[in-house]
This record gives C-alpha cells, sequence and structure tokens, in this order.
C-alpha cells in the first residue's frame, strides 16, 4: 500500500511515492483564468500543499514529479522564478524585526536570480519595489502563505496589530499592477478589508467561496474513494473480520458514510452545493488504521489544527456567546460574514467560521442572512472543548472506575454528584448562572466537549426535555429548574417532575435502553451554586 502523505511538500510526497490527492486540474484552471488570487482557509486544510505544488509547475514544470496526474499532458507555462513567503517564519511581536526578515528574504531572492541592482530597503514595500525595477521586463511568481499570521497574533494588543497592519497594507500597495507579476496567490486564515488585499491590493481575486474552486482544497467523497480505496478495504476487513478482496462496493459506501459523519461537511461554496472532509482528519484517521490495525474514529482536530492561536488569543479579551454556539443553525448578517473589517471587531461567529469551527449552512445571498454551524461531529466535539476551556476552571472527568462514563453506569445520585462538580468548576466571574438557559448551556458544553451524545432540547410530540444523553444501553434524561431562593427548590421539583410525566421525555425511539428521567433544581443563590434536590422519575 502507498504511504499517506505527511508533507506539505509535492516533491518529498513524490519522492517517496506516497498519495497524491490529484488538484492539479483545479490548480491549472487557475491559473489560466486569473494572474493574482486569495483563497483562505482553517489550519491544516491544505493552502501550503496548493502553494508549494503551484510554485514547483511553475519553477520546474511537470518533470519529473506531475507523471499520471491530470495536468501533465496539458501545463503549457513557460518557467518563471518564484518567490514564496510564509509568515509563519516571521516575526509576531516586533515590526522593525518583521520588517527586516521579511525584506532580507525579497533581498535572498534577488541575489538569487543574480540580478545586477541590489536590494538595500529594509522596508517590505520598498524592497519589493526595487525588486521590480531590478528585474525590469522579467517576470516572477509570489506566493505568500499565511499572510495573516502577525494580525491573528496581536489580536489583543490593538498598537501593534495597527502597525503589522499598516506594514502589510503598504506591502500589497507596492505590489498592485506590477507587470513582472506572471502570476500571485496568497493564502490565510482569515478574510479581513482592512489589510486591504481587497481595496488597495483591488487586482486581487478572492476565491473563499467560489463555486468553481471549493473543493480545490479539502478532500471530496470521490477522491477518498479513488485514492485511499486500498485503505477503506481494509478498514472494512478489520472490522469484519474477512478478506480486503471480498470488501463489496456497499460496505465502502457505508464506511464512507461514517468517515463523512465525523470528518465531512465543511463548505466553502457560495451555493451550498459542494463540500469537503478535513485532509488532515482524514490522513490521520486513515493512518492510525493502517498502523493500529483498529478502526478508531478519534477527535484529530483539536488535538493539532483546531486549536488555533488566533481563538486563544480571542478568548483572552472577548466573551464567546456559549447559548448561540449551542444552536445547531446560527444567523448572521451578510456583510458581517462577506466583509469582515478587522480581527478587533470580528463578528465572533466570523471568526469561527474562518478558524474552521462553524460552516457555511446556507447559500451565500445578498438580501438575505448567512447560517451557520458546525460541520461534523469532531468540529462539534472540538468546540465544546473550546468552550469547556473558557468556562471552566478545572477538568472534571466524566468517568467512574474502569474508564466508563457516569451517566452511562452511575446511580442517580452519581449523576447528580458529577454535575455537582462540573457547576463547581465554572468560572463565576466569567459566566455567572443566573437563569435556566445558561444553566443548561454549560452542562450542555461540558457533555458534548466529553463525547458524550447529548440531544439538546429534544422534541417529542409534546414537548422538548432540556438534556438527553443517549448510551447504547443506556438514556438518561434531565429536566432542569433554577432558583436563587431555598422556599422556592420543592415547588420547581414539583414542575419538574410533572413536566417530565406529561410531556413523556424519553421516550421516543426508546427501544430496549433503559430510561432515567431525573427532575432536578439548581438554586443559584451566591451560598448555594448546586443541585440542592433531584429525584428520579418511577417508570
Amino acid at each position: 500500500m502507498k504511504l499517506i502523505a505527511q508533507s506539505e511538500n509535492i516533491e518529498n510526497i513524490i519522492d517517496k511515492d506516497s498519495i497524491y490527492v490529484d488538484k492539479t486540474e483545479y490548480i491549472y484552471n487557475l491559473t489560466k483564468d486569473f494572474d493574482r488570487v486569495f483563497f483562505s482557509r482553517p489550519r491544516r486544510f491544505g493552502k501550503s500543499l496548493t502553494l508549494n505544488t503551484i510554485g514547483t509547475l511553475f519553477e520546474k514544470g511537470v518533470e519529473p514529479y506531475f507523471k499520471g496526474t491530470w495536468i501533465y499532458d496539458k501545463w503549457d507555462q513557460d518557467k518563471y522564478p518564484v518567490l514564496h513567503l510564509n509568515f509563519l517564519r516571521f516575526r509576531t511581536t516586533n515590526v522593525e524585526d518583521f520588517k527586516e526578515i521579511f525584506s532580507s528574504k525579497i533581498a535572498e531572492f534577488a541575489d538569487s536570480l543574480k540580478l545586477k541592482k541590489k536590494i538595500k530597503s529594509k522596508e517590505p514595500d520598498l524592497a519589493i519595489s526595487e525588486l521590480f525595477t531590478a528585474l525590469d521586463e522579467k517576470r516572477i511568481v509570489i506566493l505568500i502563505d499565511e499572510y495573516d499570521c502577525q494580525l491573528t497574533a496581536n489580536i489583543n494588543n490593538p498598537e501593534l496589530y495597527e502597525k503589522f497592519r499598516t506594514c502589510i497594507r503598504e506591502f500589497y500597495a507596492a505590489l498592485k499592477g506590477a507587470k513582472q507579476i506572471k502570476f500571485m496567490a496568497v493564502t490565510g486564515v482569515t478574510r479581513l478589508k482592512d489589510v486591504s488585499i481587497f481595496s488597495v491590493g483591488s487586482d486581487i481575486m478572492d476565491l473563499s467561496y467560489e463555486n468553481d474552486y471549493s473543493s480545490m482544497i479539502g478532500f471530496t467523497r470521490d477522491e477518498i474513494k479513488k485514492f485511499y480505496d486500498d485503505y477503506l478495504k481494509l478498514g472494512i476487513s478489520i472490522e469484519k473480520g474477512k478478506s480486503v478482496d471480498s470488501v463489496t462496493n456497499e460496505e465502502i459506501e457505508e464506511f464512507v458514510e461514517r468517515i463523512a459523519d465525523n470528518y465531512d461537511g465543511f463548505s466553502f461554496d457560495e451555493y451550498h452545493k459542494n463540500k469537503v472532509f478535513s485532509t488532515y482528519s482524514v490522513n490521520v484517521f486513515l493512518q492510525s488504521l493502517y498502523r493500529k490495525k483498529c478502526v478508531e474514529f478519534g477527535d484529530y482536530w483539536y488535538d493539532v489544527g483546531g486549536l488555533p492561536s488566533i481563538l486563544m488569543n480571542y478568548m483572552e479579551s472577548h466573551n464567546l456567546n456559549i447559548e448561540n454556539l449551542l444552536k445547531s443553525e446560527i444567523e448572521i448578517p451578510y456583510n458581517d460574514f462577506k466583509n469582515p473589517t478587522s480581527l478587533l471587531n470580528i463578528n465572533e461567529n466570523v471568526l469561527m467560521c474562518q478558524t474552521g469551527y462553524l460552516t457555511l449552512k446556507s447559500e451565500l445571498d445578498p438580501v438575505d442572512d448567512v447560517i451557520l454551524g458546525t460541520a461534523n461531529q469532531e468540529v462539534k466535539s472540538a468546540l465544546f472543548r473550546l468552550l469547556s476551556l473558557r468556562v471552566y476552571q478545572k477538568n472534571v472527568s466524566p468517568y467512574s472506575t474502569g474508564k466508563k462514563y457516569v451517566l452511562e453506569q452511575g446511580t442517580v445520585e452519581d449523576i447528580i454528584n458529577l454535575f455537582n462538580e462540573v457547576l463547581a468548576a465554572l468560572s463565576y466571574d466569567k459566566y455567572p448562572v443566573k437563569n435556566e438557559p445558561v444553566l443548561r448551556s454549560l452542562l450542555q458544553v461540558y457533555l458534548i466537549g466529553k463525547n458524550h451524545d447529548v440531544r439538546v432540547e429534544q422534541n417529542n410530540s409534546k414537548g422538548r426535555s432540556d438534556i438527553l444523553v443517549n448510551f447504547p444501553k443506556r438514556r438518561v434524561v434531565l429536566e432542569l429548574k433554577y432558583t436563587d431562593k431555598v422556599n422556592e427548590e420543592k415547588n420547581k421539583l414539583d414542575e419538574a417532575e410533572q413536566q417530565i410525566i406529561e410531556k413523556g421525555y424519553g421516550l421516543e425511539n426508546l427501544g430496549d435502553r433503559e430510561l432515567i428521567q431525573i427532575a432536578c433544581v439548581f438554586n443559584g443563590a451566591k451560598t448555594k451554586r448546586q443541585i440542592t434536590m433531584y429525584k428520579k422519575i418511577e417508570n
């Protein structure tokens, strides 16, 4: 079996005979249709490999790295020098150091071309202008990776943010209209108007949500079935104890569907037609399958690619709207989504979308709101792990002995004790529990963040339960009531009990599961702040 690629360099991938998911048709069209492009994607999605592939084609042509790919007999571009700038390698806390490193990279590139004129300026905009002058009629390709690194690192430092923004803005102004640029591509996580890539540098085409290029980065279902066929068959053979040769197409479809539940669903399409899988998560899942010889749908997004510094920095100075993020669909104004101005005042849901925690759930219509939501189970779990970091001061284990969930095997008393321990870990200064919706939201954050199968406000024909947690052999239903007065606790408990009985919470599609229905009352008074009364409803 071919190895799964672990490099962002197309030459390394081909040299090691690793699997390359062929995206060269997109790249061919991209370089034919546009002179300058920008596209944003979350971290670990394949932006760097895309830029590297473009650079390799322009600098070296199709030999020997593109044999067998779609582009091999179609690429007819001349060869051009490639100036590849990765802002991750530049300083993020000192503007002068950033400028010096940036300018030195331009100077080194000029030296490699053996140009007569040396690049002397330490200002990036002046250095690139000197390069254009030295090039005269020669043309180059410019590729810029993670253009927003310095901005995202300084989301909590407005003064430093503005200095970096001004420097980057001036650099793009120097690029506008330069005849020496044969082709240019810029990538990053965020799309920000205040950097002026799209105003000062208005000749750059933003392809972030273009339908034609929505699948250029990320894996499609058909690509997974084509390029990872051996791995899919291996996974099925391991699970079902059968030979690889006997695996059927129906079994492959079912297996891919399960992979999709965990890693698919990202939409970068203005029409909301095309969806892609997370490249990193799919690769790590299949590598783990091959190495461990077992099928395990891990949560890889959060551990490596899913907690970018931009969100950590943002959360230091901003409160996330937890109740909003619990919704399956979040509506935001079209202009907030399409034209985010600055990281300093960006709509938090737009930021969550740009970093991959939310994705498009509707088409982009200028006269209608944009709908966002989580892409898949892995990202949903990562989102609530992220929120748990924000609201809980310590980790509370969801397990009892033997790594079994308390809610799955514990008594009602065990379950209430767990919830009280969780609620005691809250940072009350930041998220005071003042009503039932907040109480419900915080418990949901904890449970979903611990990978419980939680149904939020589960509907049946008579009403909606507050929290419903499913396990293979048990279902736990909670009806929560809030008060801050001791003399109201008994009435609130009776109210919760009657609601469970009258509405039949948890009875829908129960199957042969054991049903645990719990009515409980949380007292939010400063001297209490715990579930003070509870009752198991006897069926």
